[in-house]
């Protein structure tokens, strides 16, 4: 059986490790799994392109992860009308999918601002930099983020700049919000990469705030043992690519898979980091009687 799996990009460290898992799950059960991206990051009128040229080639099963989620509505709908079935990951979209992977992007918003929140004794002045609005998880988390926010007084918004959930746009928008605010205390970031970013505008600009980030990624989680990040949210690609290649494959045999699996999603601090530095090849593929209690 051959699975394609689809990501928004392949420069996003959480994304090869979605694909490592997918591979890896795929060769335990005599499987093949191949990784189709944009060439441009993000883009989506390459990822309907691709989409079409896979399809054309007629795999066994699709995993796939949107680029905009309105735009790539209507290429999937087509797609699954010939028949192909689709697992949807990481970004949920409308249509007729088998089931989606991925985890409360809400609550991990909420989370990780709870943990800047009580690490600044809950009063300080925050900064956000999110991902684009054509991904759901940035639209989700960012919720997240201004819910908990909202609950604490203390804490000020100075204001957000768009990162585009990579590192080098993300340390373009936190040098734009350090030119504008002479303090920030805090900056919360919608993923790890443009966290780093972040890190290396505060680092440049001689200046120093607490930053979080999310997916929990080797190099993050290396920045929060460093003592550089304060946190970060545990979002295993690896975990989750895995599950859905085994739900892919379920699926094909016949046996039962749920609409729906949410992964569960840690802070990830100087208290627990180690588990995530530990490389992706090393780590052990989940069992689905574990993700998916009989």
């Amino acid at each position: 059986m051959r699975l394609a799996a689809f990501t928004k990009n392949g420069v996003n460290p959480n994304y090869q490790a979605f694909f490592r898992g997918v591979e890896r799950a795929a060769a335990h059960q005599d499987a093949r799994a191949t990784w189709h991206v944009p060439a441009t990051p993000d883009d989506p009128a390459q990822q309907i392109a691709l989409l079409d040229a896979v399809v054309a080639e007629r795999p066994d099963a699709i995993i796939f992860a949107p680029a905009d989620d309105a735009r790539l509505e209507a290429p999937v709908a087509q797609a699954i009308a010939r028949g192909i079935p689709f697992i949807g990951f990481v970004n949920r979209m409308a249509g007729d999918f088998v089931t989606f992977i991925g985890a409360d992007d809400v609550a991990m918003g909420r989370t990780i601002a709870g943990v800047i929140v009580d690490a600044l004794g809950g009063a300080g002045d925050v900064v956000l930099v999110e991902g684009p609005d054509t991904a759901p998880t940035s639209r989700d988390r960012g919720r997240g983020f201004r819910e908990t926010l909202a609950r604490h007084p203390g804490i000020r918004v100075l204001g957000t700049a768009p990162g585009r959930y990579l590192r080098e746009p993300g340390r373009t928008a936190m040098q734009a919000l350090l030119a504008q605010h002479p303090r920030i205390d805090g900056v919360i970031c919608t993923n790890d990469l443009m966290a780093l970013g972040a890190l290396d505008a505060l680092d440049a600009a001689g200046r120093h705030a607490l930053v979080v980030g999310n997916n929990g990624t080797i190099e993050a989680a290396g920045q929060i043992a460093a003592g550089r990040l304060l946190a970060s949210m545990d979002y295993d690609g690896q975990r989750m690519g895995a599950v859905a290649a085994m739900a892919a494959l379920r699926h094909l045999r016949g046996q039962p898979v749920p609409r729906e699996i949410l992964l569960p999603a840690i802070p990830i601090t100087r208290a627990n980091h180690a588990a995530w530095l530990v490389p992706i090849d090393q780590r052990p593929l989940p069992l689905w009687a574990d993700i998916v209690p009989e």
